[in-house]
């Protein structure tokens, strides 16, 4: 595909917008596994002219495969598994979110940690009776340690505070994954399964009255669905945690609202349910 340079940069920007400044390979690469030697080139001999090649070439024995190319396919469903036994009972443990954050910052069992800067535990006031989850944090996040901060943080306070609310007076803030996936790519399959304890958890002890599920990610994990947001949205469900039955409605990701502005009534709309639901419960 040929751009020219207007559309070459208008490319950049949206990348810039998106927090994907990330220079990534074609390929992924695990730099996490262990590094497998070249194998020696074998010094087959020269047939003889006389002689024609009567047999096809046997496959390598089984003995032949690398141990640890074998190791690098079987270890991580093993490693994820105990790792989601490990969450469980280390966000279980704790008493307090204060605690909660403690056991998440010394929690290894999620391999995103590694490539992350910070731990993005919450931020807002953990008492108040709206309680939004994110999907997980981007560049600015993992800069700062908080949820929410570029761009779409910025939207995503201006739009609470048209219904009165502020992450620095009545509402609290945290994501379902605590650190940036690389390159802000989506978080996969296990690695939400082992950090959704935790949110969980956060959420039992934080006791919202209301839960704003913000973005796809978020809704589809805590519901357990594989309805997409734009069906969602709008919807009320609720959340069995902790034996509490809470609200939660899906919003929209104010990273998305910013691509496609046409969405902005919708966000109104759900704005206005919140209040409705916020009012109502007073």
């Amino acid at each position: 595909m040929q751009l020219e340079r207007p559309e070459i940069i208008d490319l950049l920007k949206f990348h810039i917008d998106a927090d994907c400044a990330d220079v990534l390979d074609d390929m992924p690469v695990n730099h996490f596994a262990a590094p497998v030697a070249p194998a020696a080139a074998a010094h087959e001999p020269m047939p003889h002219p006389g002689l024609q090649e009567t047999a096809t070439p046997l496959a390598p024995p089984a003995s032949a495969v690398t141990p640890a190319f074998v190791a690098a396919q079987v270890t991580p469903s093993a490693t994820q598994t105990g790792a989601a036994i490990d969450s469980a009972t280390l966000a279980q443990n704790a008493k307090t979110l204060d605690e909660l954050a403690a056991a998440l910052e010394s929690f290894d069992g999620c391999g995103l940690k590694k490539t992350a800067k910070s731990t993005v535990f919450s931020d807002g006031v953990s008492t108040a009776r709206v309680m939004l989850v994110g999907e997980a944090p981007g560049q600015d996040e993992d800069r700062t340690g908080k949820p929410f901060v570029g761009r779409s943080g910025q939207l995503l306070d201006a739009m609470m505070g048209t219904i009165g609310l502020s992450r620095t007076g009545n509402l609290y803030i945290a994501n379902v994954i605590a650190w940036r996936p690389p390159g802000n790519r989506a978080p996969s399959v296990d690695e939400l399964e082992i950090c959704k304890p935790f949110i969980l958890r956060q959420i039992e002890l934080a006791a919202p009255e209301i839960i704003v599920l913000v973005g796809g990610t978020s809704a589809k994990t805590l519901l357990d669905t594989e309805t997409g947001i734009t069906r969602l949205r709008g919807k009320w469900q609720t959340l069995e945690i902790g034996g509490r039955t809470i609200p939660a409605l899906p919003f929209f990701h104010p990273a998305y609202v910013l691509r496609r502005p046409e969405t902005k009534a919708d966000v109104w709309a759900d704005l206005c349910a919140l209040k409705q639901k916020l009012d109502a419960a007073s």
